[in-house]
């Protein structure tokens, strides 16, 4: 992933109004991010944990979502499949992630959702970079490129519903 400024990011924003994507909190370690290990930039609200934001180049240029993590409070200690990088995690690692959808049917109060790393790095979890412990990946036969095609594929798809007007 080429590196994203500031205002990149800011602006990439397709189900947020300026006003909200001027006030969100970005990563403070926004220079430091291993870009080249990224396929999307994915990071939690540390000041309202029941956000999160994911950055990905969709057309060559930056695509930005707004995510809400649904509440997790079960009590159950299932073990949960990532939707994107297919990273299978117990407890809580992975999430119910909605995203309002954009434009008018954003307006109205639609959503669409995902199950997502709560961690968000599943470009570190697909390159074997992190680990989610013993099972947590099957072994395939793809190579790691195939692996990262797969779930950007995924993500992208993802973002689609969210700006797709249906």
């Amino acid at each position: 992933m080429q590196p994203l400024t500031e205002t990149d990011i800011r602006a990439s924003f397709v189900n947020s109004t300026k006003g909200e994507a001027k006030r969100l909190v970005l990563p403070k370690d926004l220079a430091d991010q291993p870009w080249h290990d990224l396929d999307f930039l994915g990071w939690r609200d540390p000041a309202a944990p029941q956000r999160a934001y994911v950055v990905t180049s969709v057309g060559g240029s930056a695509t930005g979502v707004a995510l809400r993590l649904a509440d997790s409070s079960t009590g159950q200690r299932r073990r949960n499949m990532c939707a994107v990088c297919l990273t299978t995690h117990s407890g809580d690692g992975v999430s119910l992630m909605t995203a309002r959808k954009a434009g008018r049917s954003g307006q109205q109060g639609n959503s669409v959702g995902t199950y997502l790393c709560s961690d968000l790095a599943c470009s570190a979890y697909v390159r074997g970079l992190r680990s989610a412990g013993p099972g947590a990946r099957l072994q395939e036969s793809l190579s790691v490129e195939d692996l990262v095609e797969r779930m950007m594929g995924r993500l992208r798809a993802f973002i689609d519903s969210v700006t797709r007007d249906t």
